[in-house]
């Protein structure tokens, strides 16, 4: 069976705390630090050089200073990583559940996306699965894919993800940016981006636009045909 030990990693966080508590952890998994960073710059250097099996940290958390640039833009450095080696296990951490950093993450290359509130227990199972790939998940779509459209009622989703498709039918309900942010966790400016996508999709120019849209092609009453989708 496939073990996570004897393997080399390299962790990056802009918080020097973090990156003791991550070598900690991966201690208890046999898995050897080779390097540590905490600029973007440097972190990218270290996945050159050391060429690990395994990368952990919070690219978020680092913010330019020293010549870094624009934090060498996180999933850039992901994607080249993994672009150089294949085989890499990569695992994201975050303060935020962003559906869109989520995807974000996942379309960079990443195999695990953690947030840090999680237990350490369950950080650390994330990382064993990683390698031996011995469980599996339902897929969770956020953003990434367009709904289908109905043709039985005239309906047609103009192109919405069903995470924004779920949005509409929540604010034709009447619903405020702010309780659609406690509904569905996420932060009131995670909806302000949906919202806007949703305008520009719709071609409308404001919430009551888009509401009468909503009415207008029947899609509350789609709403038992296509469930939401938790992200």
């Amino acid at each position: 069976m496939s073990d996570v030990s004897a393997r080399a990693a390299v962790i990056f966080d802009g918080h020097p705390l973090w990156l003791d508590a991550l070598e900690r952890l991966l201690a208890r998994l046999d898995v050897q630090v080779v390097g540590r960073a905490t600029r973007a710059a440097d972190a990218e250097r270290l996945i050159v050089d050391a060429r690990p099996d395994l990368l952990v940290g919070d690219f978020s958390s680092i913010t330019p200073r020293d010549g870094d640039g624009a934090a060498a833009s996180w999933s850039t450095i992901v994607a080249r990583a993994k672009k150089a080696n294949p085989d890499l296990r990569c695992v994201i951490l975050s303060e935020s559940d962003d559906p869109i950093e989520i995807d974000q993450a996942f379309a960079a290359g990443a195999d695990v996306f953690c947030v840090k509130r999680a237990e350490p227990d369950d950080l650390a199972a994330a990382i064993r699965q990683s390698f031996e790939h011995l469980i599996y998940f339902a897929r969770t779509q956020t953003t990434a894919h367009p709904t289908r459209t109905s043709a039985d009622n005239g309906y047609s989703a103009e192109g919405l993800t069903k995470r924004e498709l779920e949005i509409l039918r929540l604010v034709a309900e009447g619903l405020s940016n702010a309780q659609l942010a406690s509904r569905l966790w996420v932060t009131e400016q995670t909806i302000k981006f949906h919202l806007s996508n949703i305008y520009r999709k719709l071609n409308v120019a404001n919430r009551t636009e888009a509401s009468r849209w909503a009415q207008l092609h029947g899609v509350l009453e789609q709403e038992e045909a296509d469930p939401a989708v938790v992200a």
